[in-house]
Order: structure tokens, then C-alpha cells, then sequence
């Protein structure tokens, strides 16, 4: 199976030429810089999901777009083999499960959550949802303005075309599976 950062590598550049985009614009738009750009298309390095959501706002394509593998007719996913995209200094592993092929409008993730984490997401694409549910521990999410706790054995939806954060709040690790709506 191809290395996360090498299909984030090869769609962002097949994204970036569909555009008609330079590097240069792609930099203005998203706010990262050229050079982290130029190494992200690199496979060099591992990005941030932060500066990953930067990257697709700024191209307007859905954050899945950038994490996609080639299409199967069927697929058996191992969490072992799929190289996560990691935040606050690897404590938060975000596996993409099955990301959204721009045709499907949805995405499916994994995440594991080290107690004491935090991660604020960028906001998502105009009336993106979430659909959370945590299978261990329990985390507190602020979306749009309010604060819910969710722990073990319970979901959560929520609007997130705004800014959102994540936190452990409990002891020991958060597993949750996050679907995401692309309208």
C-alpha cells in the first residue's frame, strides 16, 4: 500500500495542475508556503492535517480529495497499514479510512486520541457534517460556539463549516470513527 504522504503527494500536485495553479498561487491561496508546498508534492516530510485543511480550502476541493487512493471495486482496509496523519505532536493519529472520492460525499476516518490531546480543525467546506462516535475514552468537541462532552458508547453530529476542537478529556486513550458529509 502507497505511503500516506506520497498519495497526498501525487494528489495535490494532480489537483494543483488541474487548477491551472502555480505554486505561487497555491501558496497565496492556502496560506502555506511555497516551499512546504514544493516538499508536500514531494513526498518529503509529513504534513499536518491543519496544513493539509489549509491546502484544500485554498484549491476548494474537500479535504479527502488530497488523501484518496486509486479506486477498487472493493477494498479491505487495514488500520495497521495506512500511515496516519498526525497533530499536537503525534498524540492525535488521524487514519483515513476511506476518504471521500468527490463523487461518494462522504469520508470515513479512525482516530486515536492520547489522554491529554487537543486538535482544532479548520472549518470544513460550507455545510460539511460530522458524525462522531467514540468507541473508548471520552473527549470534549466546541463547534459553533458550544461545548459537548461525549464519551465511550456515544455519537455525536455537528455542523462542521466552522472552526472545531477536540480534546481528551478522560483517562487513557479516545478511539473514535468520524464520518464526514460533503455536501
Amino acid at each position: 500500500m502507497d505511503q500516506m504522504n506520497m498519495i497526498v503527494a501525487k494528489n495535490i500536485k494532480r489537483l494543483r495542475e488541474e487548477n491551472k495553479l502555480s505554486m505561487d498561487q497555491l501558496a497565496k491561496l492556502s496560506g502555506v508556503s511555497k516551499s512546504m508546498l514544493a516538499q508536500i508534492e514531494r513526498g518529503d516530510g509529513n504534513p499536518t492535517i491543519s496544513t493539509l485543511w489549509k491546502i484544500s480550502n485554498g484549491m476548494k476541493v474537500p479535504f479527502d480529495a488530497l488523501t484518496v487512493r486509486p479506486e477498487s471495486p472493493y477494498e479491505i482496509v487495514k488500520t495497521t497499514e495506512i500511515q496516519p496523519l498526525l497533530e499536537d505532536d503525534g498524540k492525535v493519529k488521524n487514519y483515513s479510512i476511506f476518504p471521500d472520492d468527490e463523487n461518494r460525499r462522504f469520508a470515513v476516518y479512525y482516530l486515536e486520541l492520547d489522554e491529554g490531546s487537543y486538535w482544532e480543525s479548520e472549518s470544513h467546506l460550507k455545510g460539511t457534517t460530522e458524525f462522531i462516535t467514540i468507541f473508548t475514552g471520552k473527549i470534549e468537541i466546541y463547534a459553533g460556539g458550544q461545548r459537548f462532552v461525549v464519551e465511550k458508547g456515544e455519537s455525536i453530529r455537528f455542523k462542521a463549516d466552522v472552526v472545531h476542537s477536540y480534546k481528551n478529556i478522560g483517562s487513557g486513550s479516545v478511539i473514535l470513527h468520524m464520518i464526514l458529509f460533503n455536501p
